[in-house]
């Protein structure tokens, strides 16, 4: 059990994945489309994708975040 007070690398995790949520939550609220599109979502979570096309022809998005 973790001390009071003291957080745990899966509290700083789960922490950072609640903030992207959010960020996501309030992108989407903001867009006049129904949907976000990947590109708008990639930008709100400041990722960096290059699109690759696996041997089946569908593509594979390789990502780097650029934090």
């Amino acid at each position: 059990m973790a001390m009071a007070g003291v957080l745990t690398v899966q509290d700083r995790i789960a922490l950072v994945e609640i903030e992207l949520c959010g960020e996501l939550m309030i992108a989407a609220a903001a867009s006049l489309e129904e949907r976000l599109s990947q590109a708008r979502i990639d930008e709100v979570l400041m990722v960096r994708t290059t699109r690759t096309a696996l041997p089946e022809g569908r593509p594979q998005a390789r990502r780097d975040h650029e934090r």
